[in-house]
């Protein structure tokens, strides 16, 4: 258990081809189901989404679970974070950890029939820290939809990715 998530046992990979690998075909099996639900961490204080904790995405009861670290690790895990159970263990911190079904980005989405999901790499520049990240994207009718590394957490994302991202398919 991390951060005091019940089920929360991270996986982190690096690179394009580690994340295909493991998880490509079960992501691109997806296409087809309906975003039925979601749940990120927010402080029960102010509101505030705390980054570093996975975001869950539920797929008519297949859960997925992204999370960056670092400057180019994401976790992906599956149906093992249960949502209902406390955040616990933060009692020597000053805000309270609690599981969110509520968030602008994502609230769109619930409903629609996912079309595609994409594994997004960010090229390198020269001077770009995230260059070799990897972005898991999932499209919809009404849009694109990122879980992004923002350097050390998570980053949500709608629309269109923005330039220096090459697009492939998960399962090649």
């Amino acid at each position: 258990m991390r951060w005091g998530i019940s089920g929360f046992e991270p996986s982190f990979l690096t690179g394009l081809d580690a994340v295909r690998q493991v998880h490509g075909p079960r992501l691109a099996a997806l296409a087809g189901w309906r975003l039925t639900g979601f749940a990120v961490v927010r402080f029960a204080e102010d509101g505030e989404w705390f980054a570093d904790c996975p975001v869950v995405l539920d797929f008519e009861g297949a859960q997925v679970e992204v999370c960056h670290q670092k400057l180019d690790e994401l976790s992906i895990g599956w149906d093992t974070i249960d949502t209902t159970a406390a955040v616990t263990g933060w009692e020597w911190y000053e805000l309270t950890p609690r599981w969110s079904r509520e968030d602008e980005r994502l609230v769109p989405f619930v409903g629609e029939e996912l079309r595609e999901v994409a594994l997004l790499e960010r090229r390198p520049d020269g001077r770009d820290l995230a260059a070799g990240t990897v972005a898991v994207e999932f499209s919809f009718a009404r849009g694109r939809l990122r879980i992004a590394n923002g350097l050390d957490e998570n980053r949500v994302e709608v629309g269109a990715a923005p330039p220096g991202h090459v697009r492939h398919r998960p399962g090649r």
